[in-house]
């Protein structure tokens, strides 16, 4: 057998870690991960101390049994870990991609405007979209209803039902989570707010 790699080792040494984190994460034991992977107690314990090879076939059982995937078993650390925001300032918005989840995006925005008066100005558009609101009060119109999103709360609603948001007694800050299809609503909306804000979810606290 050839010598491993620095790299090759540092791999080894990071699945054998995450295999030990993902068992102790679901509360099992040795005997029990072993049980679900069909290996030997004593077998498993060597694989997480290093004590033996890393067999494909196991790697591949024990992915399965973890409820995980191969790939994501031996995935390595991304070397892009910090990212930068995309800052558009006319709108008081910074915006990351997700990198992880194509076409996902977090927006963080401040509102300083109600919501509109008038129903006409309310979006529907294909894709869900997630947001907790960091200061101030948050008011949704999700359709007929209208609900109050006070800070710490997140909410969550698809963006086919009519919908619009703006702040309340004050500027509010609110960090969302759009899909694809929600985020390109917006893109063909031309990004624009409805009533002071960028179009946010549904809220647990509602008001009439």
């Amino acid at each position: 057998m050839l010598p491993m790699t620095q790299e090759e080792g540092d791999l080894d040494s990071l699945v054998r870690k995450r295999i030990r984190a993902l068992r102790v994460a679901q509360g099992w034991s040795l005997e029990e991960l072993a049980g679900r992977a069909r290996l030997s107690q004593s077998t498993l314990s060597r694989i997480e101390n290093g004590q033996r090879r890393l067999a494909l076939d196991s790697l591949v059982t024990l992915a399965r049994a973890l409820d995980t995937t191969l790939d994501q078993l031996v995935e390595t650390a991304a070397d892009d870990v910090v990212i930068s925001p995309m800052i558009d300032a006319a709108r008081g918005q910074m915006r990351w991609p997700i990198k992880g989840e194509p076409g996902m995006t977090v927006i963080r925005q401040r509102m300083t405007e109600p919501p509109p008066d008038n129903p006409s100005r309310m979006r529907a558009h294909p894709g869900r979209e997630w947001l907790v609101v960091l200061s101030g009060t948050a008011i949704l119109l999700l359709g007929h209803r209208r609900f109050r999103i006070e800070a710490n709360q997140a909410a969550e609603f698809p963006t086919m039902l009519p919908h619009a948001m703006g702040a309340e007694g004050g500027p509010c800050e609110i960090l969302g989570i759009f899909d694809r299809d929600a985020r390109r609503g917006h893109q063909r909306d031309g990004g624009g707010s409805d009533g002071g804000g960028e179009d946010a979810g549904q809220g647990p606290g509602r008001t009439e």
